[in-house]
């Protein structure tokens, strides 16, 4: 039998369902709507703009109109007073209908072509690598380009510098030489006079010019070895450097032209200012421009400009000890040339004066024999036979006045006084002739001396012109040196073989 149920209070609610049952329902709801919003933003921030990032306190329409403002285009006033549209500034595709810019987007999950992206960007990433290897490849070869050109100036340079070593060593020999061949001059012509000075002084100049030489013979060796290092290097980073860029078959010299840069050294000549080149690379230990090769480059740069600055060092010397040289040679010479020109002066004077006093002794000698004649006619002859009547001092004559005392004649002491006044004088003249053949004998020995002194002084200027030819190398000089005696005759071959 069926149970009747007293009817209840009437309630507000007319729904039938249970509250519980419909807020499960409500909840289940709004976790799906949740979950669709979640699942659709997270669908589209896959593909989207970097930096758009969407407010959550901030109504959809009203993030969107607040998103899509910076894509617009810009209004621009200009100076006529209109106005001008432009798209804002960035990266992105100008939709020009719409008049919008939006950015580049990126996607955040890999896309079908995912492969053929990556691939292109391995491509693009070893292409780049063998564009930066092939540049410092030409930036390096370019270098020992530079560095070659520039041991080859110096080799030339040190070539021309060795050349004028020579000549001031072959001075110093001359000047050896001449002083050698002056030292056989007799001991009256060995007075020290200005020649010697001036040879002495021409000695210590070519002394000091020597250490100059070898001074800049020793530095451009040690800058000529520093170049052959840095080419080595330069060499070794090339090649290590063109290992990457097999697949690239383009000139080295093309790759710097489309760089902009003929050269990173700065050397071979001056870039132009229209040009705006490439700059210089950082050094990266895993990149294309390693710090070797930088380190390479840069001391190729230093040592190109301290070659420079050698090289018109070594070239300015060169021509300043080239005149210098010739200065100093033609003043030794002028020199001798001027002794030369007061020893024949002296010569013809003293040839004047040996003339003068041959007369004097040819005229002494001449009066000196009379005299002996007259002082033998005054003595008279050897025996008393031989005297004639006139001339005896016991004559009749004579005995007859003498008989009374007083009268003595004095014949006899006169004779006596004459004859020894004659002989003093005899013996005068005869001293004063002895001591002008001394005097001629001395003056005949000096004038000998300065014709020798003459021809040595003149030999000395002969020798060194003939010397100082560009044609006569250091060896002969130095043979001349080590083997020429002038007061012995050469030696023979065969002499020379058996010493």
């Amino acid at each position: 039998m069926p149970v009747w149920i007293p009817p209840a209070e009437r309630s507000q609610d007319t729904r039938v369902g249970a509250p519980a049952w419909r807020e499960a329902a409500k909840a289940m709801t709004q976790k799906a709507h949740h979950l669709t919003d979640r699942c659709g933003q997270e669908a589209v921030t896959m593909w989207q703009p970097k930096d758009s990032v969407r407010d959550p306190h901030v109504a959809r329409h009203l993030c969107r109109a607040a998103y899509i403002l910076p894509w617009r285009f810009r209004v621009e006033m200009l100076k006529g007073g209109s106005t001008v549209e432009k798209p804002p500034p960035g990266e992105g595709v100008t939709l020009w209908k719409g008049k919008m810019k939006p950015p580049a987007w990126h996607a955040r999950l890999p896309l079908p072509m995912h492969r053929d992206a990556r691939a292109l960007q391995t491509a693009e990433v070893v292409h780049a690598h063998a564009r930066g290897a092939r540049l410092a490849a030409a930036r390096l070869c370019r270098a020992q380009h530079q560095i070659n050109g520039q041991l080859r100036l110096l080799l030339r340079q040190r070539e021309a510098t060795d050349r004028r070593l020579s000549e001031v060593r072959k001075g110093l020999l001359i000047n050896q030489q001449s002083c050698k061949l002056r030292g056989y001059r007799p001991k009256s012509e060995k007075v020290p006079d200005k020649a010697d000075s001036m040879l002495t002084w021409e000695k210590e100049e070519l002394q000091s010019m020597k250490r100059k030489m070898e001074k800049d013979m020793e530095k451009s060796e040690a800058l000529l070895k520093a170049l052959a290092s840095c080419r080595d290097t330069l060499a070794f980073c090339c090649k290590d450097r063109l290992q990457a860029v097999d697949l690239m078959n383009q000139p080295l010299d093309k790759v710097l032209e489309q760089a902009g840069r003929h050269s990173w050294v700065n050397l071979s000549r001056v870039p132009s200012p229209r040009t705006q080149g490439q700059k210089t690379p950082p050094p990266d230990p895993v990149g294309t421009y390693t710090p070797e090769c930088a380190a390479a480059l840069y001391e190729a740069k230093r040592l190109l400009m301290e070659s420079k600055d050698t090289l018109l060092e070594m070239a300015k010397n060169e021509e300043a000890i080239q005149e210098q040289q010739q200065l100093i040679s033609d003043r030794v010479c002028a020199s001798l040339a001027q002794k030369m020109r007061e020893t024949l002066e002296l010569k013809e004077r003293m040839n004047m004066t040996l003339g003068l006093m041959r007369g004097t002794i040819h005229r002494c000698t001449k009066f000196n024999q009379e005299m002996y004649i007259t002082r033998g006619l005054i003595k008279g002859p050897l025996s008393k036979s031989h005297l004639e009547t006139r001339e005896k001092l016991d004559r009749p004559l004579v005995r007859m006045y003498q008989r009374h005392v007083g009268t003595q004649l004095p014949e006899a002491s006169r004779l006596a006084q004459g004859t020894d006044k004659l002989q003093r004088h005899i013996s005068h003249v005869e001293k004063n002739l002895k001591e002008l053949l001394d005097t001629h004998k001395n003056l005949t020995g000096s004038l000998n001396c300065k014709n020798t002194g003459y021809e040595v002084d003149y030999n000395v200027v002969r020798l060194r012109l003939r010397q100082r030819h560009p044609h006569v190398c250091y060896e002969q000089a130095q043979r001349l040196v080590n083997d020429w005696d002038p007061r012995t005759p050469p030696r023979v071959e065969s002499d020379a073989a058996a010493k």
